[in-house]
């Protein structure tokens, strides 16, 4: 809500791991944000850069029920999110809807389109097509990964498949590819895996990166981003080969 020397700051009543920018909120940059508590009510935070860029606004306040541990925008509709959470026993995946604000800051209860409860290990995150309108969206658990078929107008979502990644790959995440919406990459404890949704079978893996998280070049086919302690760019065209690796430091507060 602040702006300083050195940046913007805005500040949540709870702690909180997890934000994501609203793709589908063209005319503005906005972010989503959850926080993390065990015994109070846990909140969604809806934020907006001032139009002069010096201060952060909260447009909107939302409960939501137990700890977010990820949060993923809808890249077509600004109002839709998924969620991952935690209510002390069991991870749960839900999309949400925000409802119409009309100017309230604090606003009504959080709609929920559909669960995403085909689970049965820790769910680790939802993946959305980045590049626009999909009627599917992934879901990514330690052993699974679920195509799901989502209509938000009937408020379902129906399993259309289903694989599992084998008993010696711990799933961490994964990344839809922007040019592909047959292809994704999911991360695991010692590799990043490609897989073909039209199949629900591994196309491709790099071994031996111990990646912590992936993700596409928007503006060029065929180029992969992980990231541990380096960064990895890879070109996925035929053959998996490091295009070049950068050191970084990581800071962590």
């Amino acid at each position: 809500m602040q702006a300083g020397s050195s940046g913007i700051g805005y500040g949540l009543k709870y702690q909180a791991r997890c934000i994501a920018d609203v793709k589908a909120d063209t005319d503005h940059t906005s972010f989503i944000a959850g926080t993390l508590s065990l015994k109070e009510e846990n909140e969604v935070h809806l934020i907006r850069l001032a139009n002069g860029g010096t201060e952060l606004i909260c447009e909107g306040l939302f409960s939501h029920p137990n700890e977010i541990w990820d949060l993923a925008s809808c890249p077509f509709d600004q109002r839709i999110f998924s969620s991952v959470f935690f209510n002390g026993e069991s991870y749960g995946a839900a999309i949400w809807q925000i409802p119409e604000l009309y100017g309230q800051l604090n606003s009504p209860q959080l709609e929920k389109i559909a669960a995403l409860d085909a689970h049965n290990s820790k769910i680790r995150s939802v993946l959305w097509w980045p590049t626009g309108r999909h009627d599917k969206v992934v879901s990514v658990d330690e052993q699974n990964l679920i195509l799901w078929s989502l209509d938000s107008s009937k408020k379902t979502a129906q399993v259309q498949s289903q694989e599992s990644a084998g008993m010696l790959h711990y799933l961490s995440g994964g990344a839809w590819d922007p040019h592909d919406l047959n292809s994704i990459a999911l991360t695991s404890e010692s590799a990043t895996q490609l897989w073909d949704l039209r199949t629900m079978k591994m196309t491709s893996t790099i071994e031996q990166v111990h990646p912590r998280n992936v993700d596409y070049d928007t503006k060029k086919e065929y180029v992969l981003v992980s990231d541990l302690v380096s960064l990895c760019l890879w070109t996925t065209f035929l053959y998996l080969l490091p295009l070049s690796t950068k050191s970084v430091t990581l800071c962590m507060r």
